[in-house]
């Protein structure tokens, strides 16, 4: 029987994708968007998934319709402890905000209900922030109350293969009784700073170089919205700051650092994909090196979804639901952890059902 899995704030599904393919069942996914759950309910078509506010979600009743619950997984929603909330003086930061309290109290209240025998929290690598340090003691003293040792990490998801440098913060309880939990060694490492016994960074290049392009749909996907005709001579891999004083342009068009990072941001097909983000924007990269928007088939790529992977909606609900999530890759590796370290499970080692093509 495979161990089973309570997956909550599940967007469409990144953590369950890499934990089916390490041998875990989800028998229960949750979201609060109607859109996620339907992408869901077509990739998971024999879990339970509920639609609806975390506060209204009876884990008692699932618990007993289930049965004993091997796993919960999820990732509160993240913008009360992301990097732009610093920027945004009109709202609270961390649990003082009013949806970070509901969403971090309402993960430990289906710890409590549910009493896995382990738990994966998941969240921007900001939580781990000075100013979120209520936060962190908070998720402390709820794991401390309940019964579980935690272990957390920020990983890039870069490390473990993905093409895409996506930093995260990992936290993973388990009961006392069990043995101490150890994270998966990097495979992967930066070029310019590689460490001992690990590959290369997995690069743009080399995961979409397969994607056939269609010149004349190319021509309708210019980007950059009103600053599309300075794309051009931004160089693959560089944003706004090339038309900057400091880079030494001859006709400097903005100030250093007015702009968030991914301001007319362009991939490198030499480096993995800074993070996608969930909003999808006229002049918010990151782009593709061709000055065009990327495709959707494309951002599922750099996430590590598979090709054939379910997505409904439109190109910006497709986009948010695909920006959310975890990647599924390194969710998998996370699970592979999970079950040699606890379960004895026979893992796949499934890969993604895409190749990845060497540069010439």
């Amino acid at each position: 029987m495979k161990p089973k899995i309570v997956s909550i704030f599940s967007g469409v599904g990144g953590i369950d994708s890499g934990f089916e393919k390490e041998g875990f069942q989800t028998v229960f996914a949750s979201d609060i968007w109607s859109v996620g759950c339907e992408s869901l309910k077509l990739n998971y078509p024999d879990a339970e998934v509920v639609c609806a506010d975390i506060q209204q979600i009876d884990f008692k009743a699932i618990k007993a319709h289930h049965g004993q619950i091997d796993g919960l997984v999820g990732g509160p929603p993240c913008p009360p402890f992301s990097k732009s909330r610093f920027y945004r003086k009109e709202k609270q930061r961390g649990i003082d905000d009013a949806d970070g309290f509901i969403t971090v109290s309402n993960y430990f209240r289906a710890v409590e209900e549910l009493q896995p025998r382990f738990f994966l929290f998941e969240n921007v690598h900001g939580f781990i922030f000075a100013p979120h340090k209520a936060a962190l003691e908070l998720v402390e003293a709820e794991s401390e109350r309940l019964g579980y040792k935690i272990f957390h990490q920020v990983l890039n998801a870069a490390d473990y293969g993905v093409a895409q440098t996506r930093q995260r913060f990992i936290c993973i309880g388990v009961l006392k009784e069990m043995e101490d939990f150890s994270f998966p060694a990097p495979s992967h490492s930066s070029p310019t700073h590689p460490k001992t016994d690990t590959l290369n960074w997995v690069t743009c290049g080399q995961i979409l170089g397969d994607i056939d392009f269609d010149l004349e749909e190319d021509e309708k996907m210019l980007a950059g919205s009103k600053h599309k005709s300075l794309m051009d001579a931004i160089p693959p891999g560089d944003n706004y700051l090339f038309y900057t004083a400091e880079r030494g342009h001859p006709n400097p068009i903005f100030k250093w650092r007015s702009r968030y990072w991914s301001f007319l941001l362009k991939l490198s097909p030499d480096r993995p994909s800074w993070t996608i983000q969930a909003s999808h924007s006229n002049n918010m990269g990151p782009f593709h090196w061709k000055n065009r928007f990327l495709r959707i088939s494309e951002i599922k790529r750099i996430q590590s979804f598979d090709d054939d992977y379910r997505i409904i909606g439109n190109f910006r609900e497709q986009w948010r639901q695909i920006g959310n999530a975890v990647p599924p890759k390194l969710a998998q590796l996370l699970a592979k952890a999970l079950a040699e370290q606890y379960f004895q499970l026979q893992t796949t080692q499934q890969t993604p059902n895409y190749q990845i093509h060497a540069k010439n």
